[in-house]
């Protein structure tokens, strides 16, 4: 994208370079609406598109108008052009990971393993790392000519992308190497000596975390020892995806204090990893309705008299608070364009009640194209009104 002060989202989604959009940032800013009304609108213009989303809240699927989504990509029923939608399964995805890369046996063998069972659902950054592992497959397959992204609602930014470097480390870390290494012991002479180091460190280690817990993380590093070198590589390829010409990141926020803060956070890391990002998104803005002061509405409100005063007074008063709001949100979203000034922004107008269906989404992805031109207006330009969502 070029430093244009507006991101032109039609452009994005119409490139046939562009494979992957990833958005991103805080939860509770519309990250998942932004998705699959992003995936809905580049479907309905020719594309053939995937949207997979992390959140465990199936608002994706309702706003789809379809019962639940499952781990593997399904068809959008009523929407027009070539549209899949999916919910990543984490645990299940691990279990394609181990079960593609390993015997049958030997797949099952780490798979009923306790440890692996704890790891494999609650290990930090394994969302994250599952995440893009299913998206590293959904390029792979070479179904969809676009994938879209809706990421984990994580309070930091880091979770998201340090996620395969850090699942990496850890399948490689000191404490994992010393489980394994009764398995990697070679000679018979080396196993023993080996095997007598790990037993004094399994004496110490058991009284920290539990003999029976001990064993199983060994009998499960020594299964799955081979498939080491597999997670490191996938790690790597899968971070190399997320840097290339092909991806577009895409940060969503609300025009608020906290949400913004959290933008500016993920913009910089993105910047410092020189992570290919499209724009900022801002999500429920409320642009002025008419070229009216809230100073002079109140004034104004003050003044008027006879029937329906009372009325009268009551929408001047409205305008001016709503003035005063969209000032507020300019000047946060200033603040951030100072500090980020290359930074491409599209603004969304608050909608009145939730989406949730496709005519909903569609509006959305109307409004976020149409963002393009109406971030060429002053602020305070007359827009379409939108109540808050």
């Amino acid at each position: 994208m070029s430093s244009s002060d507006t991101l032109e989202v039609d452009t994005l989604i119409d490139d046939p370079e562009t494979r992957v959009i990833v958005c991103c940032g805080s939860g509770g800013v519309g990250k998942t609406t932004t998705s699959a009304a992003l995936a809905l609108r580049a479907a309905e213009r020719g594309r053939q598109v995937v949207v997979l989303t992390i959140d465990p809240a199936r608002r994706l699927a309702q706003a789809l108008g379809v019962d639940e989504l499952s781990n593997d990509p399904a068809p959008v029923p009523d929407a027009e052009g070539e549209l899949a939608a999916m919910m990543l399964d984490m645990r299940r995805t691990f279990d394609e990971m181990v079960q593609g890369h390993a015997p049958p046996e030997k797949a099952q063998k780490i798979i009923e393993n306790p440890f692996y069972q704890v790891i494999s659902s609650s290990f930090s950054g394994t969302q994250e790392y599952m995440a893009m592992e299913k998206l590293g497959q959904l390029v792979a397959a070479g179904t969809w000519d676009l994938v879209v992204v809706d990421t984990p609602p994580s309070r930091s930014a880091l979770d998201f992308l340090d996620a395969p470097q850090r699942m990496s480390r850890f399948l490689d870390g000191r404490m994992i190497k010393l489980l394994a290494a009764p398995a990697r012991a070679g000679g018979r002479g080396l196993r023993k000596i080996v095997e007598a180091g790990f037993g004094l460190f399994a004496r110490a280690v058991s009284t920290i975390i539990g003999g029976q817990m001990l064993q199983d993380a060994s009998a499960f590093v020594q299964a799955f020892d081979t498939l080491f070198g597999g997670f490191a590589d996938r790690a790597e390829k899968t971070y190399a995806l997320l840097r290339s010409p092909g991806t577009a990141f895409l940060v969503v926020a609300a025009p608020e204090p906290d949400a913004l803060r959290e933008a500016a956070y993920f913009t910089d890391r993105l910047s410092a990893e020189d992570m290919p990002l499209a724009g900022l998104v801002l999500n429920r803005t409320h642009p002025v309705l008419a070229p009216v002061s809230a100073a002079r509405a109140r004034a104004a409100a003050e003044q008027v008299g006879g029937p329906g005063s009372q009325i009268a007074a009551a929408v001047l008063r409205l305008h001016a608070d709503r003035v005063e709001l969209h000032q507020r949100e300019e000047h946060l979203l200033t603040r951030f364009s100072a500090a980020h000034p290359s930074v491409s922004v599209v603004r969304v107008p608050a909608l009145a009640g939730d989406i949730a269906d496709l005519d909903g989404l569609r509006r959305v992805g109307g409004l976020l194209a149409e963002g393009a031109v109406r971030g060429a207006e002053e602020p305070g330009a007359t827009s379409r009104a939108q109540g808050a969502s």
